[in-house]
């Protein structure tokens, strides 16, 4: 049975930082993309970040550039998503996805019907 699950959540003060990971069970990471995607209250479900370690592409989107890495922990088959910098509007249900579309040959991230874990609350307080 495939299991990803998140961690990392809670309450933060703006300007603060959170390291999200996701962890996965029955499902390689290493040979595909991973995606974090969130989601805020009465708004549409919003794709924040990819990685791809075999194909060496990572993908943010415009609003967390500069303050969200995303990065692979091969020995552990966990991707974390460091995120400084955080802001009100970064308030948010995470997610974790794979395997996902991720690159420009994608147009950034899609979903492909895969895996999802369950969620972490990020909320941001200002």
């Amino acid at each position: 049975e495939v299991q990803l699950v998140e961690s990392g959540g809670g309450l933060v003060q703006a300007g603060g930082s959170l390291r999200l990971s996701c962890t996965a069970s029955g499902f390689p990471f290493d040979d595909h993309a991973i995606g974090w995607f969130r989601q805020a209250p009465g708004k549409e479900r919003e794709g924040v970040s990819c990685i791809s370690n075999s194909d060496q592409v990572t993908f943010y989107t415009h609003s967390v550039k500069g303050r969200f890495t995303i990065s692979f922990d091969n020995a552990k088959n966990t991707v974390h998503l460091q995120m400084n910098n955080l802001r009100s509007e970064d308030t948010a249900v995470y997610y974790c996805a794979a395997p996902v579309g991720c690159g420009r040959s994608v147009g950034g991230l899609i979903t492909t019907g895969g895996y999802w874990g369950q969620g972490t609350q990020v909320t941001v307080a200002s």
